[in-house]
């Protein structure tokens, strides 16, 4: 398999070039980043591939400079994004840039009949219908790396969907589960990020702990695998070991369990639809002792019912979720804001917003364009 790699250096990017190293099949011949530019050198030199992007164009300029020695060609801004994503000789795309700036990519990817293993979770929280169809219409998969909607898929199986009753998403609860509001109100930033269970980047992180990630993955497993939100239920699950679980018709329920490792899910994407050797931590169950689950406290963490809320109105409110909480999160992570504003943020850029429904792609990027304008001017 050749592959493209979009984001790179963060987390998912590094995690799928460990599983990459250990795994001969898999050729990297596309790379992106944006301001980790030693990083992307250091992975350029050592994958060799044909094409590394950077979204920063004075970036673009210097790590062009860096690998003139090398034959990888260096192209910048988001043409040079669409370029890496779409190069004639990849089989899949593994997006893993963070943000709304994934989009344009992913859908030029799979314009050009490139399979996706999806672990941008904005591609479908604002574009999700537009995404889907395409991808029908071009006959790619989409096959998601996010371990919950990994487990989904797996459940699922070759289960015909009017078998699937419904969908049970797990969370961790993040690193401030159990605290009331009076407790949110003095989170520090390295205490929101200090999550008991996975290592990731720092605006999922902080989403794991206000529960918007959540909400962001029930928005995309709406599209996934066409279900209604009504049939979507999260349930807090400290340990992390169920990944997520699928109730069917007659009642029974599959789950999907392994340490939480997210490279588990990447190998199982990029060698789908095989199941390969992997030389990745395996589950004891012994060591684990039990298995706990609950309902979220969506009082306390109310991003989770904003988001839920936000999916069924659909439209352009999405898009205002997504872009409010990214900015929000920034500000947050920057100590400008408190951590309970970072929901108030989101709700005041919802009941604001006049949704657009049936949204264009630029109508998409417009409407967040305007609304990180208006926080960012607020704030």
């Amino acid at each position: 398999m050749k592959i493209s790699i979009l984001g790179s250096t963060g987390s998912i990017g590094t995690q799928t070039l460990s599983v990459v190293d250990n795994n001969k099949e898999i050729e990297v011949l596309g790379l992106s980043g944006n301001s980790n530019i030693k990083l992307l050198e250091q992975q350029a030199r050592k994958y060799k591939p044909k094409v590394v992007a950077v979204a920063d164009e004075k970036n673009a300029t210097l790590l062009k400079i860096a690998l003139s020695d090398t034959n990888t060609s260096v192209v910048g801004g988001q043409g040079g994004l669409c370029e890496v994503s779409a190069l004639s000789e990849i089989d899949t795309v593994v997006t893993s840039v963070v943000g709304i700036a994934g989009l344009v990519p992913t859908l030029f990817a799979i314009k050009n009949g490139k399979n996706i293993a999806l672990a941008n979770k904005e591609t479908l929280v604002t574009a999700g219908e537009i995404v889907i169809n395409e991808a029908k219409k071009q006959g790619v998969g989409i096959l998601p790396v996010d371990s919950e909607h990994s487990a989904i898929f797996q459940c699922i199986g070759n289960h015909r969907q009017s078998e699937v009753k419904k969908l049970i998403i797990t969370a961790s609860g993040g690193s401030q589960y159990g605290k009331t509001r009076d407790m949110l109100k003095a989170v520090t930033v390295k205490e929101a990020l200090s999550h008991p269970n996975w290592d990731m980047g720092k605006k999922i992180t902080v989403d794991s702990a206000t529960l918007m990630n959540k909400g962001f993955e029930v928005i995309e497993a709406k599209w996934l695998y066409g279900v209604e939100y009504d049939d979507i239920e999260v349930l807090l699950h400290r340990q992390s070991i169920v990944h997520s679980m699928v109730e069917f018709c007659d009642n029974s329920v599959i789950a999907q369990l392994s340490v939480p490792d997210m490279r588990l899910a990447i190998h199982y994407a990029l060698c789908y639809p095989n199941r390969e050797p992997s030389n990745l931590p395996q589950l004891d169950l012994t060591q684990i002792g039990s298995l706990t689950f609950e309902k979220p406290d969506t009082d306390t963490f109310n991003c989770l019912s904003l988001a839920i809320e936000a999916g069924k109105k659909g439209g352009t409110m999405p898009t205002v979720l997504n872009g409010a909480d990214e900015v929000a999160v920034s500000l947050f992570l920057q100590g400008r804001i408190k951590f309970l504003e970072i929901a108030e943020i989101v709700e005041k850029a919802l009941f604001e917003h006049k949704n657009t429904l049936n949204p264009t792609i630029d109508d998409i990027i417009e409407t967040d364009r305007e609304i990180r304008n208006k926080i960012l001017k607020d704030w």
